[in-house]
């Protein structure tokens, strides 16, 4: 069966079991600030589990996009390296929200593997939870008996926590597991080992392909179990994997999964990928052999990573969530860079492949592709010309280390400030003949580590409930203020932002975070005391309210009031927003998509598709175009409840990488409508005036607009109005300002070149004063002198003395705004013999003017900010002749 014949006949199953079948989420995660990515198919799921949400359906099947490089479950180091690891790879799922347990769940797993699929039942082996009684966790004698009925006992294994335990994090839903394992291995293989013994022992045809969990537990703050008031079903089936058993392959990379994307590599390199079938010897020929294989292996599975998040809407960047998808884009690029000889870029080839292979089933990836191609392309551009960048300055490193063995330290700097992998400093180093200090390295790394560690870290405690079983209600979109009662608080200790608590109200009109927008502040007002809502953000379907105290009484009514003045800026630049995107799309296309974008009181952020600069008269005809529906007065059309196909067929614009469900909000202002959740202006006339501030680009293909609206626009124009005033005053109130100005760089230009001329009239002077105090110290015509010029005079003066001469070694100071500088020129053919390199002088003579530099062996200079170590540092200059 072709891989996607086999994801239809699972939902297909499901189905038919009366499940709903549900579209995969986006692999980045908006409202659970616990994880960074979809790690796992429950993850989109986890309001269900947690009680703060009503699903659709009590059955539920999916195929789940999930990315797993970072935090509890990384598995980034592995890929490449095993056959059945990867970054990014899709979660089958069946799912029970208090319906069906253990019995269905174990029975439909059999049936679907064996029945359907059709799978050699002497290959599958299962595994129980052998229980805990420390955490009075009993064996789990009930799955161990539904097994029974459909395996022999000897195939039925007893699994540990490790193995039989699933939980998602340190703290939330968890349970007992059952898994089923599949031996791949040939006969001889089977007969000569039992793979009983090879299950769970890490050996790559002998793999985990599903995972049941029942999910009966709570994991607390202080470790403990507490039982959840239902009982659910979470199960999860690597699909790869199970494409590596349905078509008779014994590596994940060997199926239709990742073959196309393989050829295409092929094809670009010229190289040949080795099956894994294929047994290689241990000659140095099938040595390289294997490092193109784990190479190509790489590529193919971070590409695919890459290419969905960038689709689902996470831009590489240098924090966060961007900066893990720049790091497994990096990877790659580095592993075609060593082993495949790829100097240029190649991997944006692949996307095409993608698209093709993956698009019928995942839209997004064949929408966005024009967008994932040219991310990933200036990616690499850009990140090859860091790889030529750590070259440099390896070489550099290298010429200044003594011995055989590089320090540590610098290698990590290389790291760290270049992102030059190790890997292949290390490789590089080994063809020079030298290695590098790893137990340095490794001890900087876990500083930086531990410094991260310390700015993020965070500890949650238990949710204390006041209120039992309770929904919370929304209000904000028709008020601002409420009466309300406290259902649940959290206390959260972070190092970054101290103690915190969040509070959960019966109701709220607080807006949360959310569609770009920053959470509401405000008050909890009661008849003793005053509580300061500092936040408002969610969480797996919670408001949380953020303060820096709790009211003494939990249980006393509060009046919930948003801080208006805040909530009305917000909502003047959020209506902006919608305005702008319809402004933008009708100026420079309908190519032009929302990327991102930050609704704040004072200002506004928009980031969009668009391929090159956008020029002054376009970012006027959309400012233009803007103000003129300010100036119509459109009215607010909100349609709290659309069905989802209902608003797209209307026109309504939906984002990439957002999760809607099957009933939706639209907001519309005229022509503009738009899916969004957010608070929005009554009429376009309260928005007052909107005026961009900035644009720019931040990834390739991505622009960013900022603008202002409302009060900022009125404060802006008022500064605007007192800075012509000022310029007016300075220039003594001329008629025409303009007219003034250019006059004024007319004259200074004019300066500036008889300065120049006059410096190298200087210069020329200076040449045969200073010639007649050169010295000859041991065959080397030696001066180190200050002089009264510039930068530019100096290195002028510099090459004007070293004209025809061959042994000069010239230092000389100089000082412009109480800013020195020291330049360094040797003569070539001195700095071949004497193995002099001005670029080491300049830096060693800049530490006495708190400074430093570089430059070449012949010519450098160092700039600093203490003139007064001049003197010593002319004085410390003859040192380099002995």
């Amino acid at each position: 069966m072709k891989s996607q014949d086999i994801r239809k006949a699972y939902l297909d199953f499901f189905k038919s079991k009366e499940h709903l079948i549900v579209p995969s989420a986006p692999i980045v995660l908006k409202d659970d600030p616990t994880l960074m990515f979809n790690n796992s198919g429950m993850a989109q799921f986890k309001e269900y589990f947690l009680g703060n949400g009503t699903p659709k359906s009590k059955r539920i099947a999916d195929t789940q996009k999930c990315l797993r490089v970072s935090g509890k479950h990384n598995d980034l180091e592995d890929v490449g390296f095993d056959t059945y690891h990867h970054t990014m790879f899709e979660m089958l799922g069946n799912w029970s929200f208090g319906d069906y347990f253990k019995k269905e769940a174990l029975a439909w797993a059999w049936e679907f593997l064996t029945e359907v699929l059709k799978l050699d039942k002497d290959r599958l082996y299962v595994s129980v939870f052998e229980g805990n009684p420390a955490e009075n966790v009993p064996f789990d004698q009930e799955a161990f008996d539904i097994w029974k009925q459909y395996v022999a006992e000897d195939r039925i294994i007893l699994g540990n926590k490790k193995d039989n335990f699933w939980e998602m994090g340190d703290q939330g839903p968890c349970g007992p597991c059952s898994e089923i394992h599949i031996d791949l291995r040939s006969d001889a293989e089977r007969n000569a080992v039992s793979g009983r013994d090879l299950v769970n022992a890490d050996h790559p045809q002998v793999v985990e392909i599903w995972n049941n969990v029942f999910m009966e537990f709570n994991r607390k703050a202080d470790g403990s179990l507490e039982k959840l008031p239902a009982q659910h079903v979470d199960t999860g089936m690597g699909f790869e994997r199970l494409c590596m058993a349905m078509q008779g392959v014994t590596s994940n990379y060997d199926t239709d999964v990742f073959t196309p994307l393989i050829e295409k590599i092929e094809q670009i390199t010229g190289l040949k990928y080795t099956p894994n079938n294929v047994i290689l010897n241990d000659s140095e020929e099938s040595q390289e052999q294997n490092k193109i294989n784990i190479a190509i292996r790489v590529i193919v599975d971070h590409v695919r990573a890459v290419a969905f998040a960038i689709a689902d809407g996470q831009l590489p960047s240098n924090t966060g969530a961007g900066y893990v998808i720049r790091r497994i884009l990096r990877r790659a690029i580095r592993y075609g860079f060593t082993f495949l000889n790829k100097k240029e870029p190649f991997i944006n080839e692949l996307v095409a492949v993608l698209a093709t292979q993956m698009g019928s089933f995942f839209p997004e990836i064949k929408t966005q592709q024009n967008l994932v191609t040219q991310v990933i392309r200036e990616e690499e551009t850009s990140f090859l010309r860091t790889l030529e960048q750590g070259l440099q300055l390896l070489e550099k490193v290298v010429a200044e280390t003594t011995g055989n063995e590089v320090k540590g330290e610098k290698v990590f700097e290389l790291y760290d400030t270049f992102g030059f992998p190790k890997d292949l400093t290390a490789l590089i180093l080994k063809e020079k003949g030298y290695t590098f200090n790893e137990t340095e390295f490794d001890t900087e790394l876990e500083k930086q580590k531990a410094r991260s560690r310390a700015a993020s870290e965070v500890s949650t405690e238990d949710w204390n409930v006041l209120v039992e079983g309770n929904v919370e209600q929304f209000v904000g979109y028709d008020q601002t203020e409420n009466e309300v009662k406290i259902t649940r608080i959290r206390k959260v200790d972070s190092k970054k932002d101290g103690i915190l608590y969040q509070i959960v109200l019966d109701s709220t009109p607080f807006y949360p975070e959310g569609g770009g927008q920053v959470g509401d502040k405000g008050t909890l007002v009661s008849a003793n005391e005053t509580i300061e809502i500092i936040d408002t953000k969610k969480e797996n379907n919670l408001i949380l309210h953020f303060a820096k105290q709790l009211p003494q009484n939990l249980n006393a009514t509060f009046q919930a009031k948003v801080n208006t003045k805040l909530r009305a800026l917000c909502a003047s630049n959020h209506s902006a927003t919608h305005l702008l995107h319809q402004a933008l799309r009708t100026v420079l296309g309908t190519h032009v998509e929302q990327k991102g974008s930050l609704v704040a009181p004072n200002y506004l952020r928009f980031d969009f598709s668009h391929f090159s600069k956008v020029t002054d008269d376009e970012l006027q005809q959309v400012e233009n175009f803007v103000n003129a529906r300010i100036q119509e007065h459109l009215p607010l059309i909100e349609r709290r409840s659309i069905p989802f196909a209902q608003a797209i067929e209307e026109g309504a614009m939906a984002l990439f990488g957002e999760k809607y469900g099957d009933n939706v909000r639209a907001i519309k202002f005229g022509d503009s409508m738009e899916l969004c959740g957010g608070i929005h202006v009554s009429n376009t006339a309260d928005i007052w005036y909107f005026k961009i501030i900035s644009e720019g680009a931040v990834a390739a293909g991505i622009r960013r607009v900022e603008a202002i609206t409302n009060h900022a626009v009125k404060e802006f124009f008022a500064h605007q109005e007192h800075l012509i005033a000022s310029v007016k005053e300075a220039l003594k109130n001329p008629q025409d300002v303009v007219k003034s100005v250019v006059s004024l760089q007319d004259e200074n230009s004019k300066l500036k070149k008889q300065v120049e001329a006059l410096l190298k009239e200087k210069a020329k002077s200076l040449k045969g004063t200073l010639a007649s105090q050169i010295q000859n110290i041991q065959g080397v015509d030696f001066l180190a002198v200050e002089v009264d010029l510039d930068a530019t005079g100096a290195k002028d003066l510099a090459y004007e003395l070293g004209q025809n001469k061959n042994n000069l070694f010239l230092v000389l100071a100089t000082v412009t705004e109480d800013k020195p500088m020291l330049t360094c020129y040797i003569s070539k053919e001195l700095a071949e013999q004497k193995g002099l390199n001005a670029g080491q002088v300049v830096r060693e003579l800049g530490k006495y003017i708190q400074g430093g530099g570089g430059g070449q062996p012949f010519f450098a200079t160092a700039g600093g900010k203490n003139p007064a170590g001049i003197k010593e540092a002319l004085d410390q200059a003859i040192t380099f002749l002995n």
